[in-house]
């Protein structure tokens, strides 16, 4: 593969050091970054990468916002968007480990996969689509790329323009979960990796890679995200007491409750394959079947997490192993395969803590404030021409030529915000008291 061509937004120089040696099946183009750099010391590219989200401010923020419950709920032990992607990078890892993947791409890339995310979890993700849908709309895993390669201040082009973190161009293609721009995005998901004014270093990091495709380091961090999301959020909706485990366990419901985990995955699985998948889950030895808040309840559900998080990942690694046949899986070697009886067991435990915590009738209300709240604190924004921007969001919006670029601004500015600054900056621009 070539370097990649000269181009007015991603200015790229000749490559002035050999790499260190890389990793099996990783050659000199994964490495590359837009801006070439010259280091005296002895780690490797990707680990430098890895360090480089690791001390990134995005990437401390995640500490302060929702995974399922916000860290404002006053529930100190739910898991927050930073807990969660050390979790999926300890099972990237993993993964990566048994497959023959470079480590410090897919543990990077697990890392990175939330920092893009809003305010308020998806539902923040929402109020931003909503207010941007003449500017392009808003997606977390896009502003994840758009926060790794423009926001996040790091390195600079010859000519001035903030690249972020420069990372190498195989870490940025694993944390590409969805490699498609909104009009490609499947009908009806919404979900897409990246926005007009990012396509230009979106087609750098993809450059010879196949359409659509996800790499094999993307695809362990996109399953890494799916088992700890499932496992993990199930046990903190079980200690936080949304999920009663002797109704689950009863029975009560369990027909409606499979309904509505069907109708939570999108149709993509049949009621009957979602109702054998449940009670495969339930065979557990660890399976609760009271939730009294002890020591003993407790860690027999942190085993029934462990238990889940071997039993999808070891099915996965077989059957991926073995479809492979001894090809190396790197970069677009070989896909991940996961089997069909798992991905419904992993869709049947995220849609329990949906039906009992996303879809809860008591969460309703607490969700409209979310999104009332930052849709007013938008416009407000807006209205102030960029005056109540912080300075390097302010910069970006007087640079924009035109509203969309404006508005993206804005939304730039929203988004890096934590749970608990988007409240504070509500009071004090909107003037408003909560209730």
């Amino acid at each position: 593969m070539s370097s990649p061509r000269q181009s007015e937004t991603i200015p790229v120089v000749e490559v002035l050091t050999p790499a260190l040696q890389l990793p099996a099946g990783y050659e000199a183009e994964d490495a590359e970054r837009v801006v070439p750099e010259q280091h005296s010391s002895i780690r490797s590219d990707f680990a430098r990468d890895r360090a480089r989200v690791l001390h990134s401010s995005g990437w401390r923020r995640l500490a302060a916002k929702t995974q399922v419950l916000s860290p404002t709920a006053g529930i100190d032990f739910a898991r927050n968007r930073l807990t969660h992607s050390l979790e999926v990078a300890q099972i990237g890892r993993e993964l990566a480990v048994s497959l023959g993947l470079a480590q410090d791409v897919v543990d990077t890339a697990c890392l990175a996969h939330d920092l893009g995310h809003p305010p308020f979890g998806h539902n923040g993700e929402k109020a931003l689509n909503e207010w941007a849908a003449d500017a392009g709309g808003f997606e977390g895993n896009a502003q994840t790329l758009r926060l790794l390669t423009r926001l996040e201040p790091k390195r600079f082009a010859p000519d001035g323009t903030s690249i972020g973190l420069n990372l190498t161009r195989a870490t940025l293609d694993a944390s590409c979960k969805y490699p498609w721009s909104l009009s490609e995005a499947p009908a009806g998901s919404g979900k897409f990796g990246f926005f007009a004014d990012d396509e230009p270093v979106f087609r750098w990091l993809r450059e010879s890679a196949p359409a659509r495709v996800k790499c094999a380091e993307a695809q362990a961090m996109d399953l890494a995200d799916d088992v700890a999301y499932s496992v993990h959020d199930f046990e903190d909706a079980v200690v936080s007491e949304f999920i009663d485990p002797e109704i689950l366990t009863s029975r009560s419901g369990h027909s409606s409750l499979i309904e509505a985990v069907s109708e939570w995955a999108g149709g993509s699985y049949t009621t009957d394959e979602l109702g054998a998948a449940y009670d495969r889950i339930a065979e557990s030895s660890n399976w609760l079947v009271r939730w009294d808040g002890s020591r003993r309840h407790q860690a027999q559900l942190k085993n029934f997490t462990s238990d889940m998080i071997g039993r999808f990942a070891r099915a996965a690694i077989h059957d991926t192993l073995e479809a492979a046949d001894g090809s190396p899986l790197t970069r677009y070697g070989a896909s991940i395969v996961v089997p069909r009886e798992v991905r419904a067991e992993i869709a049947v435990l995220k849609g329990i803590v949906a039906a009992f915590v996303m879809a809860s009738g008591r969460r309703q209300p607490t969700y409209r404030r979310q999104r009332d709240l930052l849709l007013e604190l938008l416009e407000v924004l807006w209205e102030s021409d960029g005056n109540e921007l912080e300075p390097a969001f302010a910069d970006d919006y007087r640079a924009a030529r035109n509203d969309a670029e404006a508005k993206r601004a804005v939304v730039d500015q929203v988004a890096s915000l934590t749970d608990q600054s988007a409240i504070a900056w509500y009071k004090r621009l909107c003037d408003v008291p909560l209730v």
